[in-house]
């Protein structure tokens, strides 16, 4: 019981290996693979010397089933927890089908080739899990994860119905440098340069790139521009709640760091269309993302708290009534606990809390599920027994955008 197989290395495997740790009666073997290996040894370095946990590490193209395949055979482990790149999602969920191992993941497949979220291929292989017996969770990260568990939760417990959902994530750090991003800068910049999209009266509505910004005062963090922006979790969480009538998601921004976006669009550092560069094909995003500061480095000069949360406003007994759920994450204590900023605490916290729920056979059921579809509240007791407690109030009115 309790055997793990980690993929990927960044700063989000870092805080999920660290909180399995603390729970080694749960988590009784973990070994961690990545195409990077020096990343995984520096991982298992920090674990021996905190908690004298000795994980096992393999160098691993997760881009390859069959080597995979071969991994998960070597450890026979219960759970593949897949925190590497979203291209790689389906073929891990392949190399799990192949071996008979369930899977989790953190966020949804998108071709590598295309910045295009969508649950769909995911989806498709729902089938293929439920004739094995397997159990695929998908997104069980912050956002994507934690605010589809509050959508829930509110859902189960203050409303009749729900009817507007919007989910604002701010983080409210400063890290010092001129321009990083917080988690994989060609993920980020992918996600943040596509096209806005939210739900409205069974409809997406589309529309341009951080075109509409709205001003919110954030718990602990005060008042910050966010931007409307598609997110991943919208499409599940209409898909499960049939009575939404409108979704959005909202990300803050600052100034300066627009500001050196829109340059790096501009010169076309931030495109996915390969170009030639001395007679080598290069993609310009992944060789600005190698130029930009590693964000598993920011943590030790992170100052600042994040505040992640979901405002849902809908009917009780035939009146009308706002909820508010968010947690508020703290860049330096998140660092002096596991070395890490906020960003991938908030990430790696909730894929070790979906991993251990899998495990206990709490969320059990065969097929691909997004974390909605289970019952919220014991997510939400570990979120508030390892590290991120939610807070819940009622608002005076709804949303006046």
């Amino acid at each position: 019981m309790g055997k793990v197989l980690v993929i990927g290395a960044g700063g989000v495997s870092s805080v999920t290996i660290h909180k399995m740790a603390q729970l080694k009666d749960q988590f009784k073997e973990i070994t961690l693979a990545s195409r990077t290996i020096q990343n995984c040894k520096k991982i298992k370095n920090k674990i021996k010397s905190k908690f004298n946990i000795d994980i096992r590490i393999e160098e691993l193209d997760a881009d390859n089933v069959s080597e995979t395949s071969n991994i998960i055979s070597k450890y026979n482990p219960e759970l593949v927890i897949n925190l590497a790149l979203p291209y790689q999602d389906l073929n891990i969920m392949e190399a799990c089908l192949n071996k008979n191992v369930h899977y989790l993941d953190t966020a949804n497949y998108e071709p590598r080739d295309e910045a295009k979220f969508e649950y769909k291929w995911q989806w498709d292989l729902r089938e293929k899990f439920e004739e094995k017996g397997l159990m695929a969770l998908l997104g069980s990260g912050f956002d994507p994860g934690v605010t589809n568990v509050y959508t829930s939760y509110i859902n189960k417990h203050y409303f009749d119905e729900i009817n507007y959902l919007d989910i604002l994530d701010c983080n409210g750090g400063e890290h010092g440098q001129h321009f990083a991003t917080n988690f994989n800068p060609e993920i980020n910049i992918r996600e943040i340069t596509q096209e806005s999209k939210f739900f409205e009266n069974g409809k997406w509505i589309n529309g341009n790139p951080l075109s509409e910004k709205k001003e919110f005062d954030f718990p602990e963090i005060g008042k910050k521009n966010m931007y409307l922006m598609y997110h991943e979790e919208l499409e599940s969480l209409v898909k499960n709640f049939k009575t939404i009538k409108k979704a959005r998601f909202w990300m803050t921004f600052g100034d300066s760091y627009l500001n050196h976006l829109n340059v790096l669009q501009n010169i076309g550092l931030t495109s996915i269309k390969p170009i030639k560069f001395k007679n080598t094909e290069i993609i310009p995003l992944e060789f600005l993302k190698e130029v930009l500061p590693d964000p598993s480095s920011l943590g030790k000069n992170t100052k600042g708290k994040t505040c992640i949360g979901t405002i849902v406003t809908g009917l009780k007994d035939n009146k009308t009534k706002t909820i508010y759920c968010y947690n508020v994450c703290d860049h330096k204590k998140c660092f002096e606990e596991v070395e890490g900023q906020a960003v991938s605490y908030t990430t790696g916290v909730p894929a070790m809390i979906g991993s251990l729920l899998m495990l206990k056979k709490i969320w059990f059921k065969p097929g691909v599920w997004n974390l909605e579809q289970f019952d919220p509240d014991p997510f939400i007791k570990y979120l508030n027994l390892y590290g991120l407690p939610n807070k819940i109030i009622e608002l005076d009115e709804p949303l006046d955008f």
